[in-house]
């Protein structure tokens, strides 16, 4: 069993380790860099290592998401701190040859800053990092999340010997109260509160469950922090189960993220090897046991009671609310339930106090969001913000603005439960309430770029069709409500829609908000609502003019040749899979043979013919 002492004692000796004047390789092993052979990099440098007899002096180690996807897989070498990505099994003799043995970077290797056009050699010094505040994913990347010592040499499993020695479940709670802390998984309910209303049902059992079900499209928030610190969650989790009274505490994540299932199982089996699980925790009488459900992809059971129904062994359906699940949960007993980041964060309140929490991000969004960063951005990847960040300064200086020097057009937060933000409002502060007043909503952290070539109304249908297919279909709102709303967007995209179909849809969104049995059919008209809220040009232009401004909108688009651009080679011709173009009579000036054109009532649509003509470019979207 692991006392203080203990726990001390494997701080100082693993801290020891990392100051032994070692050189230390961290090598990325989220699932990003893992597809992208990191492991064979892993691999690599170990028989190199060995290769040249430097065991005693070089460390490998594998750790979880560093953050900037975009540029795996990446390498980070200790002391130095230097950075290096898109590294390559290829590259590995350099690394060992050129920086560990004599000592000088790898220039090839570095990351260039795209506005200086200067190397950086640590990740820290880059943009993505200069303004980013890490809290939740203080360990990624930092430690390797299969080794326990190293969690705990990183002052893992302090905040829950507190809880236990000093503390008493009351003054936990306080705690997270003074802390501001809210829900990360996409309401925002004060996260000291629920575990207060729980903590007062009476009961002889409570359970502790933590939601990684992450579903929305894009989002990678959840997954990270289980692949690059899973104990994080275990710490949290047994806190809560402190201050609440419970014994059992369950996971439930998708069976889509083995990495991260393998990890937080390992992690879970070492924690109660070392007795920080299982009974009479640092010699105390509080117990606790902690268990993984898989969830099979439902996006419906990342909402709560529609979780724990899974969790029970039933169809993941929700249940009308009240009763809510911190007087009657899972197994009809209080229960509380919070996502996988907003329990990373407790173990740093608790050490550091809710005050230093507390001191971050705004009046009533305190702390730091996570957010996954996708779409049309130049830095992809994990971003972790104070908040209160503009939406400016994560598109343009943690993100490194749009490619191509294209124009921002809109943010997608809250994934299909949210809301899209136009360019006008890329100053906003990203909180909860800020979102929630622009029409949108923080969710559980995906961020969508989308620039000019977007059209905002097929990205309405895209997320509209999401929500359709995973409507659990209980309430008759969303399973019927949903769908015939994305009927009507439908014949928008297709240029059969009239303006009174708009009005429709309006009216028909408010109704499907009003009267979901949960959040999936509550919030599933936000896109459409805040895309005509910002974008209803675009949409009457696709009613009215019949045309899809953005060029998306294939029904709404025709392909035209340029006889005058068209050199008359046919390679459009021969690529087109509908022989749908001609060669016409017509020879431009300076040209030898006849142009080509394009049989609009034969064409499928489909580009290849722009794709093939993309060294002439005579062939053009209207």
């Amino acid at each position: 069993m692991k006392t203080v002492a203990e726990l001390q004692a494997i701080k100082q000796k693993k801290g020891e380790l990392f100051g032994a004047g070692m050189h230390h390789i961290l090598v990325c092993g989220g699932t990003g860099c893992t597809s992208s052979k990191s492991m064979n990099i892993i691999k690599a440098l170990n028989e190199k290592i060995a290769e040249n007899k430097l065991e005693s002096k070089v460390r490998v180690v594998m750790t979880g998401c560093f953050g900037l996807c975009a540029k795996g897989p990446i390498v980070v070498i200790y002391p130095e701190g230097t950075f290096y990505h898109s590294v390559k099994v290829e590259d590995v003799n350099d690394i060992i040859q050129q920086h560990v043995m004599a000592g000088k970077p790898v220039e090839r290797l570095l990351h260039v800053e795209a506005d200086t056009h200067e190397a950086v050699h640590k990740l820290g010094d880059t943009e993505f990092m200069r303004k980013q505040k890490r809290v939740a994913l203080r360990n990624c990347g930092v430690i390797n999340p299969e080794n326990i010592e190293e969690y705990i040499a990183r002052d893992g499993y302090q905040a829950l010997a507190k809880v236990v020695n000093e503390m008493t479940p009351d003054e936990v709670i306080d705690t997270m109260l003074k802390s501001g802390l809210r829900g990360r998984g996409g309401a925002g309910f004060p996260t000291g509160r629920k575990w207060q209303f729980a903590k007062a049902s009476v009961s002889d059992v409570k359970y502790v469950c933590c939601n990684a079900d992450e579903g929305d499209p894009g989002a990678f928030m959840d997954r990270s922090v289980l692949e690059g610190d899973p104990h994080v969650v275990i710490e949290a989790m047994a806190i809560a189960a402190y201050a609440i009274g419970s014994n059992q505490g369950y996971v439930y994540i998708r069976a889509e993220y083995p990495i991260a299932v393998q990890r937080l199982q390992k992690a879970i089996d070492d924690a109660r090897a070392n007795g920080l699980l299982g009974e009479n925790i640092f010699g105390s009488n509080f117990s606790f046991n902690l268990e993984i459900r898989l969830g099979a992809g439902a996006f419906v059971c990342g909402e709560e009671t529609a979780l724990m129904t899974s969790i029970e062994g039933k169809r993941g359906e929700p249940r009308p609310r009240p009763p809510f699940p911190a007087v009657k949960g899972l197994f009809g007993k209080p229960t509380i339930l919070n996502n996988v980041e907003t329990y990373a964060n407790v173990p740093a309140i608790i050490r550091n106090g809710p005050e230093w929490f507390a001191s971050m991000g705004t009046e009533k969004s305190k702390g730091t969001k996570v957010f996954a960063l996708g779409g049309n951005i130049v830095n992809t990847g994990l971003v972790e913000v104070p908040m209160g960040t503009t939406l400016r300064e994560i598109v343009y200086e943690i993100g490194g603005g749009i490619p191509n020097g294209k124009k921002f057009k809109s943010a997608q937060t809250g994934g299909p439960s949210g809301g899209c933000i136009p360019a006008h409002l890329i100053d906003t502060p990203i909180d909860y309430d800020n979102l929630i007043a622009i029409g949108s909503m923080m969710g559980s952290g995906g961020l969508i770029v989308m620039d000019e070539n977007n059209c905002m109304v097929d990205i309405a249908k895209f997320f509209l069709e999401f929500t359709v297919d995973e409507s659990c279909g209980k309430c008759t709102p969303c399973r019927i409500g949903n769908k015939r709303l994305l009927e009507l967007l439908t014949k928008v995209t297709n240029g059969t829609a009239t303006m009174e179909d708009i009005d429709r849809m309006e009216q028909l969104c408010y109704y499907i908000k009003e009267n979901s049995l949960c959040g999936l059919g509550q919030t599933a008209p936000n896109p459409v609502l805040s895309t005509l809220r910002y974008f209803r040009d675009e949409y009457v232009a696709h009613v009215q003019d019949k045309v899809c401004p953005a060029h998306v909108c294939k029904n709404l688009i025709r392909y035209e040749i340029d006889k005058d651009t068209c050199i008359g080679c046919g390679l459009c011709q021969r690529k087109c899979p509908a022989d749908a173009i001609e060669r016409t009579d017509y020879v431009a000036p300076g040209h030898k043979l006849a142009s080509m054109r394009i049989n609009v009532e034969k064409c499928v649509k489909c580009g290849a013919c722009m794709e093939a003509c993309q060294k002439i470019k005579a062939i053009r979207k209207v």
